[in-house]
């Protein structure tokens, strides 16, 4: 690692006990500000559900606000905006994530309120029921009747990979979101949210002695339950282009993604690592190489973006996923002008390499955006947590900016040379009643 990456590693110092349930947790520690984060990650995402129950961990997700033992429906909301606080929680590919952002001087609060979750949860068929109906109608609403709802991250995986975990639509179908039941629900949570399948991080304003003693008087009554293995998720390289044409009734333009594996983020990290780097080399700016050649120059497209993974954020992975390219274009432009000029543009890259000053506006930008995140104490927290989760390393989230200071100009071009125009996924989004 260069001198200059050195700089780019957070100092922040991380602090990590297991409870005997099995919960881990990380602390965090910066006095700067008067600010607390909570975050607890449950290691369950959307590739966990089985067949027949499609949607069911962000299902779930909902049914987690909707009161516990101790916490009347409505409460958490009231609990945390009285004390000056926010709150949320997401579902992704791996995990599912609740916190809070709190004044310092609510953490106990804070505590209080995902252990109770954590430990019991009011899964009724009341809130089962309504629940439901609010995430059919977020699916409406995100999905069926947006232009390019499911465009590509719902369409791209059904032609990508194999696997139920990776094809299958995260969201769900209203049938399977339909026919869940309570016992469901009460299965889901036995299985996957035990304290040993969850992290807990915290950071901010807080001292490491006193913090620890209020996990352990908050989390330690939950109940110790057995941990399910983590899935194995990761597929067989394809060796063939795979592709598929959908329509859109509500799509004004066409649009076409490329989908290519990629190396596997955990196992073959600095592998990976040149491939972020050459999403945003190919896409970011407007000196970026697809935004030149597509928009500037051929003129061929309305839009285009390069980036590696479903969810935006390409360090909260596992194996397997996907670098993705995906170009909005006239109508009058044929697909097929596009896609040969994005591998055109890849293969210049596998074959000529990239000039050290082009990498480096590159991973400067990188580096900015990995340093603003940080700055919050939320955003710091959220991401120690994902990285103890997935990597098994809190601390690599301060690392990854001096990590990609690192990355080399041949680690760029060998991520190129895996783009092969041979092994990609095609998905072509026409607008309905076909090209106008």
């Amino acid at each position: 690692m260069t001198a200059a990456g050195t700089e780019l590693i957070l100092r922040h110092p991380v602090e990590r006990f297991t409870l005997d349930n099995g919960l881990r947790v990380v602390l965090a520690p910066d006095r700067s500000v008067p600010v607390v984060a909570v975050s607890v990650f449950y290691d369950v995402g959307m590739r966990n559900e089985p067949e027949g129950r499609t949607g069911f961990a962000h299902l779930f997700e909902h049914l987690m606000f909707q009161g516990s033992a101790h916490v009347p429906k409505m409460e958490h909301a009231r609990l945390v905006q009285a004390a000056g606080g926010t709150f949320n929680g997401s579902t992704h590919q791996d995990y599912t994530n609740y916190f809070e952002a709190l004044p310092a001087e609510a953490l106990e609060r804070a505590l209080f309120l995902e252990a109770d979750r954590m430990a019991a949860p009011a899964i009724t068929e009341e809130n089962l029921r309504n629940q439901i109906d609010v995430v059919k109608e977020e699916i409406r609403v995100n999905v069926l009747n947006r232009p390019y709802g499911a465009f590509p991250w719902l369409q791209l995986p059904q032609v990508a990979f194999e696997s139920f975990a990776n094809t299958h639509d995260g969201y769900g179908s209203f049938v399977d979101l339909e026919s869940s039941t309570v016992d469901d629900a009460a299965d889901f949570f036995s299985t996957y949210y035990a304290p040993g399948n969850a992290v807990l991080c915290i950071g901010g304003d807080l001292d490491v002695a006193e913090t620890e003693r209020l996990v352990q008087r908050w989390f330690g009554p939950v109940a110790t339950r057995d941990v399910p293995p983590t899935p194995r998720t990761g597929e067989p390289m394809p060796t063939s282009v795979r592709s598929v044409v959908v329509e859109d009734r509500l799509a004004t333009a066409p649009a076409v993604a490329l989908g290519w594996r990629v190396p596997d983020p955990v196992a073959r990290f600095d592998e990976y690592l040149g491939t972020v780097l050459l999403a945003e080399l190919l896409s970011e700016g407007d000196a970026s190489r697809l935004e030149r050649r597509l928009i500037h120059d051929d003129r061929t497209a309305i839009a285009q973006s390069s980036y590696v993974g479903l969810f935006g954020d390409p360090f909260d992975v596992r194996d397997a996923t996907l670098f993705t390219t995906q170009v909005h274009h006239p109508a009058g432009v044929p697909v097929e002008r596009v896609t040969a000029a994005v591998h055109e543009e890849i293969a210049r890259i596998a074959s000529d390499g990239v000039p050290a000053d082009e990498l480096r506006r590159v991973q400067a930008r990188t580096e900015a955006q990995l340093l603003r995140q940080a700055d919050s104490v939320l955003g710091r927290t959220l991401a120690f947590a994902a990285a103890e989760l997935v990597h098994g390393r809190a601390e690599l989230a301060g690392e990854l900016a001096a990590r990609l200071a690192a990355v080399t100009p041949e680690q760029v071009q060998a991520a190129a040379r895996g783009l092969d125009p041979g092994t990609v996924a095609v998905l072509e989004l026409r607008p309905a009643g076909g090209r106008q």
